[in-house]
């Protein structure tokens, strides 16, 4: 959906913050910490005066949204980084509106994939970090109970989405009726972005049936048939067959509709090693053979790695924004399983999608990009030339990929230049999306001011945004992701910590 667009509100913009530098002393890294809160704090404010409960804030018109079924996701998806920026007003007045939502009602249909990630991701962090070590910040300890109590009953309204003759569940769904939306496939990143929370909440609960739901469906994906549907060890099509748990396609890419199974098969091994061995050495495949099938250098410049697309036997040359989590998948797998010759690939995919920042005019990266050289646009020949890729898509609507795969490569190799490219990151979108009351999405990152403004504050600029901003420029913390096997957190896909198991 295309929001409309507003340019003239942008000569309202930043007319409130002088911007820290970037400077590399600890007390200007305690001043970078402080100026990212102040930033959750004033998307948080205006949501919460124009919005609150609804989904999600119109930062330029202050109109509310109710893209996400209406329960408040942006309340939800923002629990679990008020917790680790110690907000502890933020937290209590969030713990008391999820105290109040009915999961069994509305009138939209329900998407399994966002449902889980968002609300019952945020709410099953919330509890893993507030009954652990944030503790501290809320004395009722029943307004942390309510947390698992409501995650069970969102997993009770949603489990039928999984009563199909395969066990691969339909993912939009009508909760009232019990229907779907009459779709034969469902894509690799939906049905494979399920299992971190839905066997989380099993594991705090005691009661197994969400696990097994989750990983039923998942076990399609683990050994996907027919053989055409595995065009390299590892690597997968992208739509399986709800009838029969069988792969329609052998399309591969790490790109949206893709990229999230890829990532949850490394992160389901941080969470229970024991149990989802299996997972990683599907992760170490697709790892493998992305680097031996998939890298591709643009014409131009050489220096730059992405990732391809690959479709019965030819490679598309094409990206996304939300791809640029990839590096940081390499980087968390690299370092668990201690091997430098992937930590070393995730940097230079970290390098590849840092490019698509420097070159703009924003600093910001665009949705989507190509560098085929013979597909670019006659006005873009010469930032091809420069740039290595040219811009398909110039939105930014709020996405946290880049910063995401920065945050990953500053807490695994510990240099500071990746903590900068966070904050020059943030600093930009702070200049270039911040309206009076939140942050409003922009229509082409190549444009001077960003080219106008989409009218709407997407609930992850709360959840993944602010939070990987914060944590980089944050003192060390149980939550924080960690150097070899250490970690006691794993980030769900909407960046929600969640407690390992048995840790």
């Amino acid at each position: 959906m295309h929001l409309p667009v507003l340019t003239g509100a942008l000569a309202l913009l930043n007319s409130t913050l002088a911007l820290p530098q970037p400077a590399s002393s600890e007390n200007d890294v305690a001043a970078r910490a402080a100026f990212v809160k102040e930033a959750f704090s004033h998307a948080w404010d205006g949501y919460l005066q124009y919005a609150f409960p609804h989904d999600e804030l119109h930062p330029v018109s202050n109109g509310y949204g109710d893209s996400r079924n209406g329960w408040g996701a942006s309340a939800v998806d923002a629990l679990s980084t008020a917790i680790v920026m110690r907000n502890a007003t933020i937290v209590d007045k969030i713990l008391d509106h999820i105290a109040t939502i009915d999961y069994s009602k509305t009138s939209d249909m329900v998407s399994l994939f966002e449902t889980t990630i968002r609300y019952l991701g945020g709410m099953l962090s919330g509890y893993d970090l507030l009954k652990g070590p944030a503790a501290d910040l809320v004395k009722d300890s029943s307004k942390v109970d309510m947390l698992l109590k409501q995650s069970k009953t969102l997993g009770d309204v949603l489990k039928f989405a999984f009563d199909t003759p395969s066990g691969v569940p339909y993912n939009n769904v009508n909760i009232t009726s019990h229907g779907n939306d009459g779709s034969t496939t469902n894509g690799l990143a939906v049905t494979g972005t399920l299992v971190l929370e839905w066997t989380r909440l099993s594991d705090l609960t005691g009661d197994p049936q969400y696990a097994e739901l989750s990983q039923k469906a998942e076990s399609y994906l683990l050994a996907p048939q027919p053989p055409s549907a595995e065009p390299f060890p590892g690597l997968v099509g992208s739509d399986i067959s709800i009838q029969t748990g069988q792969f329609t396609n052998g399309f591969v890419s790490w790109n949206g509709g893709d990229d999230s199974f890829y990532e949850y098969l490394m992160k389901m091994y941080v969470y229970d090693p024991k149990r989802f061995a299996t997972y990683k050495d599907r992760w170490v495949l697709a790892a493998e053979s992305s680097i031996n099938h998939l890298v591709s250098h643009p014409a131009p410049r050489p220096d730059l790695t992405f990732l391809a697309t690959y479709n019965q036997g030819s490679l598309g040359l094409s990206s996304q924004h939300l791809a640029c989590f990839d590096g940081g998948s390499f980087l968390l797998g690299g370092t668990v399983l201690n091997r430098d010759d992937l930590i070393d690939f995730g940097l230079k995919l970290v390098d590849g999608c840092a490019d698509t920042y420097q070159q703009t005019l924003t600093g910001i990266g665009p949705e989507s990009f190509g560098w085929d050289a013979n597909s670019v646009p006659a006005d873009q020949k010469e930032f091809y030339e420069r740039a290595g890729f040219y811009i398909q898509s110039g939105a930014y609507i709020l996405r946290p990929e880049v910063i995401e795969s920065f945050y990953y490569a500053y807490r695994v190799t510990g240099k500071k230049q990746y903590r900068d490219w966070v904050w020059n990151a943030f600093v930009n979108i702070n200049k270039y999306c911040r309206t009076g009351s939140g942050f409003a999405q922009l229509q082409n990152v190549n444009a001077p001011n960003g080219g106008g403004w989409y009218d709407n504050q997407e609930s992850f600029l709360f959840a993944e945004v602010m939070k990987y901003a914060y944590l980089t420029h944050a003192p060390e913390d149980e939550w924080q992701v960690q150097r070899g096997g250490g970690n006691k957190f794993v980030f769900n896909t909407e960046a929600h910590p969640v407690r390992v198991h048995h840790t």
